[in-house]
């Protein structure tokens, strides 16, 4: 890979260009705005986080607070505030976000160097220990400046991030220094900063961090730990080689993203491979139902193939929403529906399951089983997650739509209208009317700018086993249905107003877990649609934790309920008991109580799914 080259695959459709009026997603936005993003600022302020950046500027006497790590959670909140001024301009909360930006810029060494552990505690030992997170920190004020450029046109913060990228590029780099940042992060940040700027360098010093790994370079904390060692952090092996998903699961995950963003971006193809064979290794046998990963609290990470515990499952959110990351990048390479099925999968059970309905609680650890003694706090001190959350729920809009050379592409299915401008430039609006997840009747009014042809794609999920269509209130039968990689395409002259109607059979399905994964055997799980329900003590005051087990032939139905934000809860009888079913991205959010997702089944009757 010499030079960036045109664009290769799909081409999303980023959210500022989508107007969500979901009411599932509308309701958790404005939450996101009016509660977690105060929340999250507000512990930024009273832990230190950002008081560190006015006592390296030297601007405020004291020494550094918290872990070496703390100045990333102050960008993710900027990233994420960056996206809720884009989609409203509140000058008191950007009045807020400049004071901040103008601590992090007179924090900033002469040479572009900021990390302000290093600046406070120790000068002397800058780039000494790649586990320390100096670039993974770097990554995350990039895209925080990327975005707010964006969002005020304002370029402090960018100038600081390219600053930072210059200095980085001055000290690593072909002839330079070898370096193995221990937390993924910084190479796809450099993507978005060559995307903003146009500057290749930083594309191709992105390349150059990725094509470091599994050479011997790697030293530092992780290590020299015998437990974890080169895998932990994804540089056992050269990246184009990978095809197990290893370690620790967040910095794979961004790693994977990474790899897809530089085939993106420069054209060369050579990680497609490696990135197909760890993709299927990943969600074939280390994925839960949720879309959750990562079993192990040891490594926040991966451990053998299958090991899928439920009450002990760590499934960090940040996991998940680095999943969501991943596989929408995949769904741009490829062009194939299963990615963005995953995406759908970790965005409404794993990731959102880590934020409280109030906004102001949240889960670091995501298990699919519970006594009764694991609930959401209020922070933690590594608030990776709360801070990740605060940037991904404003830009949720970003995963629905790709537009590809024959027209626009729905991958995900939420309510509200897109501006989308096709390849040939001409632009159509896309205007979605549905209740989804909560039924599967999916309404399209397609406007383009004047009669035009082109196809449009809708994905066909992997849960659908049924799916009526019609274009402008005439059937289309299955048999002139064409399908391609998980997609109907449509392809007609389009008119301004033509709609089509897209019904999604949703009945409540029973899954089975392959038979290597032990912890699951003799046991179901119920979900409807994209969303996996659980049982909450809430809703079941007779059941003991895990000394029940549903009969075969149970039957289930479906109730509207108010409660819990407005939801579609699932009631099933199986002729003895009857269970009361919530969505799981929803648990915990009412008195404590024992929650599975697995449940024994009473018969060994079991028909097993992949």
């Amino acid at each position: 890979m010499t030079t960036a080259q045109s664009q290769q695959g799909w081409q999303g459709v980023p959210f500022t260009q989508v107007k969500i009026q979901d009411e599932l997603w509308k309701q958790r936005l404005e939450v996101c705005k009016q509660v977690t993003l105060r929340t999250c600022l507000d512990k930024c302020e009273s832990t230190g986080r950002i008081s560190n950046f006015a006592k390296a500027a030297g601007l405020m006497e004291g020494e550094f607070e918290g872990i070496y790590f703390n100045d990333s959670d102050v960008y993710k909140v900027l990233e994420g505030a960056a996206y809720l001024l884009m989609a409203d301009r509140d000058p008191e909360l950007e009045a807020e976000i400049d004071r901040i930006i103008g601590l992090i810029a007179a924090a900033q060494e002469p040479d572009g160097y900021l990390t302000t552990y290093y600046t406070l505690e120790a000068p002397d030992q800058k780039w000494t220990d790649m586990e320390k997170h100096e670039m993974y920190n770097g990554g995350h004020l990039i895209e925080a400046a990327v975005a707010y450029h964006a969002a005020t046109g304002k370029r402090t913060l960018l100038d600081v991030a390219c600053k930072l990228a210059d200095h980085y590029d001055s000290l690593f780099g072909p002839g330079k220094r070898h370096w193995v940042e221990g937390h993924e992060e910084i190479e796809l940040a450099l993507i978005k900063l060559y995307h903003a700027t146009g500057e290749e360098r930083y594309w191709k010093l992105a390349l150059w961090l990725l094509e470091e790994r599994g050479h011997g370079h790697g030293h530092g904390a992780i290590w020299d730990r015998e437990e974890w060692g080169p895998a932990y952090c994804q540089d056992d092996v050269p990246v184009r080689d990978i095809e197990k998903v290893t370690g620790h699961a967040v910095r794979a995950m961004y790693l994977y993203t990474a790899m897809a963003d530089v085939v993106l971006a420069s054209g060369d193809r050579t990680y497609e491979d490696a990135l197909r064979k760890v993709w299927a290794h990943t969600v074939e046998r280390n994925m839960y139902i949720t879309g959750g990963i990562g079993p192990s609290r040891h490594n926040e990470g991966f451990t053998n193939d299958y090991d899928l515990p439920n009450e002990s499952a760590y499934c960090e959110t940040c996991a998940s929403i680095a999943m969501v990351f991943w596989n929408h990048r995949m769904s741009l390479l490829f062009g194939e529906a299963k990615y963005a099925d995953v995406v759908e999968r970790a965005m409404y059970n794993g990731a959102l399951a880590g934020i409280s309905l109030s906004g102001d609680r949240f889960f670091y650890v995501n298990p699919l089983a519970s006594q009764g003694d694991h609930h959401r706090t209020e922070w933690f001190d590594t608030s990776c997650c709360p801070t990740n959350l605060v940037r991904f729920l404003p830009s949720i809009g970003g995963y629905n739509y790709a537009v590809n050379e024959e027209g626009p592409v729905m991958l995900q299915f939420v309510a509200g209208t897109a501006d989308l401008e096709l390849k040939d430039g001409s632009r159509v609006l896309m205007n979605t009317v549905t209740r989804y997840p909560w039924d599967g009747h999916v309404h399209v009014e397609v406007e383009p700018a004047r009669e035009a042809e082109f196809a449009v794609r809708l994905r066909l999920p992997g849960w659908c086993r049924g799916a009526k269509l019609s274009i402008n209130g005439e059937s289309v039968a299955p048999a002139d249905w064409t399908i391609d990689r998980g997609f109907l395409v449509l392809s007609r002259r389009w008119q301004p107003g033509d709609t089509i109607d897209y019904v999604m059979e949703m009945p409540v399905q029973q899954v089975h877990a392959r038979p290597e994964v032990e912890a699951d055997r003799g046991r179901v799980a119920v979900q409807r649609g994209p969303l996996v329900y659980c049982l909450e003590q809430a809703d079941n005051p007779k059941l003991v934790y895990d000394e029940f087990a549903v009969r075969p032939g149970i039957s289930f139905g479906m109730e509207q309920r108010e409660e819990l934000g407005g939801i579609v809860a699932l009631t099933g009888f199986d002729g003895q008991q009857q269970y009361r079913f919530i969505p799981y991205h929803l648990w915990d959010n009412r008195e404590p109580g024992f929650m599975q997702v697995w449940l024994k089944e009473e018969e060994d009757r079991r028909l097993y799914s992949v």
